[in-house]
């Protein structure tokens, strides 16, 4: 199906972050906790029926590729799973929610069960985000721990004497900038929970993504000599 073919300029005008591509729509969206406040993110509505959504809840947050029920749940959303009902895009300066729209309406479920089958695969082998305090301003960074690098990256700040703000690798701060308040620190990234304090499926306790044969910390050491090859 032609983009062209799926909604007029009529229907989509009123639309925040309206953006067309060949093969996609994409607009503003967010969901809406209670406790955490709004989470914001880009919907993009593709050709094929398939809906993903890039979230922008903190500035290294890398979840880019969220089918609807998972933005929901990552967003730490109360009560039952109705992402229909519970995301929402901006139309006049309102939230307006997904099933009031006409986005809706070439909502494909074959298309969106790959992408979510493959969102759990992928999902199996995790590290939740961890936070590293600044020696001098005391406030507390995040880290996120997805790839070698990041992982890498994490453990070198975590075993430096004096690790400070100016050394965060996501961009360029000083100790002026804000700390992420308290209630968005909470969500970790777990994909079991949003709000989980620590269980099996995020947290780690060695393996050969997050310990390294050429750190001589005593972490790594004691993982390296007791690992299976």
């Amino acid at each position: 199906m032609l983009l062209s073919n799926m909604f007029t300029e009529e229907e989509l005008k009123d639309m925040e972050g309206l953006k067309r591509e060949s093969d996609f729509i994409e607009v503003k969206c967010g969901c809406t906790s209670k406790k955490y406040g709004d989470t914001i993110g880009k919907l993009r509505v593709f050709t094929n029926g398939q809906f993903l959504i890039s979230c922008e809840c903190n500035p290294v947050c890398d979840e880019e590729k969220l089918t609807p029920y998972d933005f929901e749940k990552h967003s730490g959303k109360e009560g039952t799973r109705k992402w229909k009902n519970h995301i929402w895009v901006m139309m006049h300066g309102k939230k307006v929610p997904l099933w009031r729209t006409v986005l809706l309406k070439y909502y494909k479920h074959a298309s969106n069960g790959d992408n979510e089958l493959t969102s759990l695969r992928a999902k199996r082998l995790f590290h939740r985000d961890e936070f590293i305090r600044c020696t001098k301003c005391k406030k507390e960074r995040r880290f996120r721990l997805r790839t070698d690098d990041e992982c890498r990256t994490y453990h070198d700040a975590l075993n430096a004497k004096k690790w400070r703000c100016a050394n965060w690798p996501y961009e360029k701060i000083t100790c002026k900038a804000d700390e992420e308040r308290a209630s968005r620190k909470s969500c970790r990234g777990c994909p079991r929970s949003p709000t989980c304090k620590g269980c099996t499926t995020c947290v780690c306790f060695g393996c050969h993504k997050c310990r390294f044969i050429d750190c001589k910390c005593r972490t790594c050491v004691d993982f390296v000599q007791n690992a299976e090859p």
